[in-house]
């Protein structure tokens, strides 16, 4: 009797283990562009809205880019997005192989090609700071 209950205690706590690093591993996210180079990037703009402003990235700017969208973690679909208010900031880059993708960055959602993702705060608050330092720079 006595071992029983040392097999159940032990198998529970297996499972708690297994279940927390399942937790773990879902809440870090996966990381669509891990792989991007700056190569693979031909063009790149970004649209603020608001105001409204689209701005072409020169090859500094897209390498820039490139490790912002690297850093990005998506954890999971959602579309509530649209329910929220604030602003956006869309990336549209070209790749060499003449593919086109929007990115758009609206905290604590990411867009990619229509289809809106939970991210992590982080790494999307900066791709947002990158996009309005650059209209700073500008002077938009």
């Amino acid at each position: 009797m006595r071992l029983q209950k040392r097999y159940i205690l032990m198998g529970t706590a297996v499972l708690a283990i297994l279940l927390a690093l399942a937790a773990g591993l879902l809440s870090r996210g996966r990381r669509p562009f891990r792989d991007l180079e700056a190569a693979d990037i031909t063009t790149a703009s970004v649209t603020l809205m608001p105001p409204d402003v689209t701005l072409e990235l020169g090859e500094a700017e897209r390498e820039t880019l490139t490790e912002l969208l690297r850093d990005l973690r998506i954890t999971r679909p959602d579309q509530s997005y649209t329910e929220y208010a604030g602003q956006a900031v869309q990336f549209t880059v070209t790749f060499a192989d003449g593919t086109e993708t929007e990115v758009t960055d609206y905290n604590p959602f990411l867009i990619i090609d229509g289809t809106g993702w939970r991210t992590a705060y982080g790494p999307c608050e900066a791709l947002n700071r990158f996009a309005n330092e650059l209209l700073r720079e500008r002077g938009g």
